[in-house]
């Protein structure tokens, strides 16, 4: 009679009598994993057959499926022996546990699949610009790099940082080039608006408050708090600072404040 089929057993009280064979089909565990377990003592077939085979009854799967849950977080298998056979320890309590580190592990794979996909994104479209393209388009003291690096370090959690990764990543040499273009546009009307000594708060001031908030939503969805929150940067960085003030003297805080004046008659 061979192993598979002789479940007459002795000594399985708990319930279940599966051969190692079996186990491994149902729970996805190598047989030569199981014999591990088992030499080991982390997990010991409980049960025997008239025959001298091992095996498992239900609380040994149960204890098997709590070694691969402790497994897929990272533990060791003398953390996980230590954890199993802590009689101190509520079982109820050590489920909840699992689950938290479960649920962690879940999220953290999720980020890493969002990531993965905007990477192959970058990569099929091929649009990624290089130092030299970056250099072509925006000039040779042109900081893009630098910058994102800060700013995902400061922003890479927020659904900014995410909205304007997705969306660059799939942007032109050409479209690049057209953001630049509009870009030195608008920088050229902000410095006529400033030397004609337009006020903040007036109908021509506001219209260029939103064309500057329209420029940031080509990258991501910036309400005008988030605009303000943009302007405070020009007046207290002083590299942002000084990009303004290179354009025209005073116009980081004209556009500061052109900005905040514009805020106020919006409730977002």
């Amino acid at each position: 009679m061979s192993e598979e089929s002789n479940h007459l057993s002795v000594g399985d009280d708990a319930g279940g009598s599966l051969t190692v064979g079996e186990t491994a089909e149902l729970t996805g565990v190598s047989v030569r994993t199981l014999h591990h377990y088992d030499h080991i003592g982390l997990v010991v077939p409980s049960g025997r057959s008239w025959s001298g085979y091992r095996l498992y009854s239900d609380a040994d799967v149960e204890r098997l499926n709590r070694v691969l849950v402790y497994r897929e977080v990272g533990l060791s298998l003398e953390q996980i022996a230590t954890l199993l056979d802590d009689s101190g320890t509520d079982e109820v309590s050590q489920l909840e546990d699992q689950r938290k580190l479960l649920a962690e592990r879940i999220d953290r794979l999720h980020r890493m699949v969002a990531a993965l996909e905007e990477l192959m994104a970058t990569k099929k479209n091929g649009t990624r610009l290089t130092a030299a393209e970056q250099a072509e388009i925006f000039g040779d003291d042109w900081l893009g790099e630098e910058y994102a690096a800060e700013a995902q370090e400061r922003w890479g959690e927020t659904d900014a940082w995410r909205q304007s990764r997705a969306r660059t990543s799939t942007m032109s040499k050409a479209q690049w080039q057209e953001v630049k273009d509009e870009q030195d546009a608008l920088n050229a009307a902000l410095v006529a608006a400033l030397t004609a000594g337009t006020e903040p708060g007036t109908d021509e001031a506001n219209a260029l408050a939103e064309r500057h908030r329209a420029a940031i939503n080509r990258f991501y969805d910036c309400s005008h708090t988030m605009q303000v929150n943009l302007a405070q940067m020009y007046v207290a960085d002083e590299r942002f600072t000084k990009t303004y003030e290179d354009l025209a003297p005073g116009l980081a805080q004209w556009l500061h404040d052109t900005i905040v004046a514009n805020a106020a008659n919006h409730d977002d």
